[in-house]
């Protein structure tokens, strides 16, 4: 699965803006924020970085003043993490995959659903990025490029969906890249 989790990493950054493809990683940077979120590089399925190729990743973010981060699965590509470490790079999360196939779907019963919105308005997008930046304690704030960012996700296949709270904005929002 490993493989499957790493291509769609390459396939989903090479999306981006900005796109750096350097000794057998790719970059994807988005110029209307600095989250390290959506500011990262993964290496391709099979990656053997020399220390020459970790340089180089370091310095694609150090032109943008970027701090130099990876999202990857690690059995994808056993020779990445030992040419991060050599060059100082730590773990910062270690993360397991989740799985859900149609025969486990357990959907809860007797609780009320809410339902679920398609944002169709800047408002209603702007409302998801307020929502979601709150949700991460205001460390990137809303702005209108998140809100664009969360438009350009819906329109180039992927999925954008809220609540909507009673006063009209959201109360939950939820997003999910194109399928790759």
């Amino acid at each position: 699965m490993g493989t499957d989790v790493q291509s769609f990493a390459v396939a989903n950054l090479r999306r981006r803006p900005v796109l750096v493809e350097t000794g057998g990683f790719v970059a994807g940077f988005d110029p209307g924020t600095t989250s390290p979120y959506i500011n990262y590089a993964t290496p391709l399925p099979g990656a053997r970085p020399t220390a020459r190729d970790v340089i180089e990743l370091i310095e694609a973010f150090r032109v943008r003043d970027l701090k130099p981060r990876l999202e990857f699965a690690p059995d994808a590509a056993p020779a990445v993490e030992p040419a991060l470490r050599a060059a100082g790079f730590t773990v910062e999360a270690v993360h397991a995959y989740l799985v859900c196939t149609p025969e486990g779907l357990a959907i809860p019963q007797g609780a009320a659903a809410l339902p679920v919105v398609v944002p169709s308005t800047d408002e209603d997008y702007l409302a998801i990025d307020v929502t979601l930046s709150e949700a991460f304690a205001g460390e990137f704030a809303a702005s209108p490029e998140g809100a664009a960012r969360l438009r350009r996700v819906q329109e180039h296949g992927g999925a954008v969906r809220f609540v909507r709270a009673p006063d009209g904005g959201c109360a939950g929002g939820a997003t999910c890249s194109a399928p790759a």
